[in-house]
Parts: C-alpha cells; sequence; structure tokens
C-alpha cells in the first residue's frame, strides 16, 4: 500500500515553500509615478471641476470627497487634487456632498 505522504511535484517553473532568493537578500521594488491628467475632456472650460450633491440625511453639513485619486484620507478628499492640477495643468477637484 502506498505511503499518504507521498511528495507532491510541483509545475515546471513553480516552488513551494520559500521564496527562490535567500532571507538575507532584499527585494527592491520600484514604483514610477507619471503626472498625468486623469480628466481627459470633462468641462475642460472650467478652472476646476467640483460638483454638489444635497441631501437631507446627513450628519455632517459638507463632506468632501477625493476625485483625483491622489489624496492621503481617501475616500475623503485632502486638498491633493491642487498639487495634482499644478503638476499637469488638470483641473480635477472634489465632490462636495451637502446637507440640505
Amino acid at each position: 500500500m502506498a505511503s499518504m505522504a507521498s511528495a507532491s511535484v510541483a509545475p515546471a517553473g513553480f516552488s513551494y515553500g520559500r521564496p527562490p532568493f535567500s532571507a538575507s537578500e532584499k527585494l527592491r521594488r520600484t514604483v514610477v509615478v507619471r503626472a498625468e491628467a486623469i480628466n481627459p475632456g470633462i468641462r475642460k472650460t472650467e478652472d476646476k471641476v467640483v460638483d454638489s450633491v444635497v441631501i437631507t440625511e446627513l450628519n455632517k453639513p459638507l463632506t468632501a470627497y477625493c476625485r483625483c485619486w491622489r489624496s492621503g484620507t481617501f475616500p475623503l478628499c485632502d486638498g491633493s487634487h491642487v498639487k495634482h492640477n499644478k503638476a499637469t495643468g488638470d483641473n480635477v477637484g472634489p465632490l462636495l456632498v451637502k446637507k440640505q
């Protein structure tokens, strides 16, 4: 009768267990962030595109939501769109949700 603890064979190019580098080696990654406009054509005649929504059942009188994807407090706006707009010539702004 065959043993239940038989060794499994990994497909070519794949291994189980530890990664193929030693613990003393450091894995380095380079992240490149490109400054590109994220608003290709919506209301480009405006300095900054900001929309407001009025809702009666809100706890806060005003909440600003990020639309530039650069906010450190995402999904809330922290004003990062100002730096983004200067760097790219874009005109993106927050979505303002207001209590009626």
